[in-house]
């Protein structure tokens, strides 16, 4: 696989847009997909940077959860705000990547995102649940870098 635009197909964007959407309705948090072709620093700090330059650090309630994939490195990063770290179990992120990875290693990369997508909105529903004025504050669209 050399180029981003391979790793989803137009339909399954859709999907993983979808699957956002979705995790979203119940929940004040916020979540992010962000694909690139390489990167050319560790992987948690390109997230970290990523993250910040999507304003994701800038939610009301610090409940945005970005994922971050490098396709050409076969990476991938969950990177959770302050706000959703300090309430989720300690092992949340690492079963949720694991999930994730379970479908990455069989070539089903948008099964994986929606997998982790509906995961961690489930998690933000719990902690922070959708209230009256809720707005969405991030975009929901793939992030391509």
């Amino acid at each position: 696989m050399s180029k981003i635009e391979d790793f989803l197909t137009a339909a399954e964007e859709q999907q993983v847009i979808e699957a956002i959407r979705t995790s979203e309705k119940n929940t004040s948090g916020e979540i992010r997909v962000h694909l690139e072709k390489t990167s050319k620093k560790d992987p948690y700090e390109r997230a970290l940077e990523v993250f910040q330059l999507l304003k994701m650090d800038n939610t009301k309630l610090q409940n945005g959860v970005l994922i971050y994939v490098a396709v050409e490195d076969k990476t991938f990063v969950i990177f959770g705000d302050e706000g959703i770290n300090n309430v989720v179990e300690d092992d949340f992120w690492e079963s949720t990547k694991n999930v994730m990875q379970a479908h990455f290693k069989r070539g089903h990369f948008k099964q994986g995102l929606v997998d982790g997508i509906l995961k961690a909105g489930k998690q933000l529903e719990t902690y922070f649940p959708w209230e009256t004025g809720d707005k969405n504050e991030i975009p929901d669209d793939i992030s391509i870098g």
